[in-house]
């Protein structure tokens, strides 16, 4: 396994050329939706608690925990219920015709829907933020600049499917192409589960393709160039072999329709 670590940023008085900037989220059309739902809600809880403090004894980071492991648990249960189901229905499709046409024909999707282990060749890609202060910066960057921000790991997540990732790991959860990416300040929320810095994006398939296709993106050299101006996290490690477990999360689709 090689590494190649993020470059030192060097602190003088030089300030470095500011490269492109990171997209984010156009905050100036959301604020009045933002304020107008925080006065309903500000409204609502008034009304509910009549002066009394609802949460005396709780307050929203512990809040986060207790429902991340509340999530992970369920996850486990669900992992044990799927093996049931699946040693049930082993048992019972060499009598039962039409069950046994459904298992061979899940059989041969279950590669594509990732609903089996995985075992190859790997690339890990480990994005962190900047470790210094935002009053340590060089004129024209802010302490936004020195955090991973949501478009950054759907970057390298991007470009690893596009360069033909087999399968993908994001942390300890295995997920697929439609698995969404979102971040809430600097944590990421990933199929439920709560993380903190640094994230970890691993694919399996053609090392040396992977490779080429993270430094031939475009939004992934944006963030590099982030990584020597402000000293962003950004480390590359490849594994001769590892097992990915089966994705244990939902597959069903959900879209919206017109009401006629």
């Amino acid at each position: 396994m090689t590494d190649v670590d993020p470059p030192e940023v060097a602190h003088d008085d030089v300030a470095p050329a500011a490269p492109a900037p990171r997209r984010r989220v156009t905050w100036r059309l959301l604020v009045p939706v933002v304020t107008a739902a925080a006065g309903v809600m500000f409204a609502m809880s008034f009304q509910a608690a009549q002066g009394r403090d609802l949460r005396a004894d709780r307050d929203l980071p512990q809040l986060i925990i207790e429902g991340d492991a509340r999530v992970a648990e369920k996850a486990t249960d669900l992992d044990e219920l799927q093996k049931e189901v699946e040693a049930l229905a082993k048992a019972s499709a060499p009598t039962d015709k039409h069950l046994s046409s459904l298992t061979r024909a899940a059989d041969e999707l279950a590669a594509t829907a990732a609903t089996t282990k995985v075992r190859g060749e790997a690339i890990e890609v480990t994005l962190d933020d900047a470790k210094r202060t935002a009053d340590s910066l060089p004129d024209g960057f802010t302490a936004d600049d020195i955090v991973v921000h949501q478009q950054d790991v759907q970057a390298v997540v991007n470009a690893l499917w596009t360069s033909g990732a087999e399968a993908m790991m994001i942390q300890d959860q295995r997920v697929i192409s439609t698995s969404a990416v979102r971040c809430v300040g600097n944590t990421l929320i990933l199929q439920g589960r709560v993380y903190a810095p640094p994230y970890r994006i691993t694919a399996i398939g053609d090392i040396d393709r992977l490779q080429e296709g993270l430094d031939a993106d475009p939004a992934v050299n944006i963030y590099r160039q982030y990584v020597d101006a402000v000293g962003l996290g950004y480390g590359i490690h490849t594994h001769t072999s590892i097992e990915f477990p089966a994705y244990s999360g939902s597959v069903d689709f959900q879209y919206a329709s017109p009401i006629r």
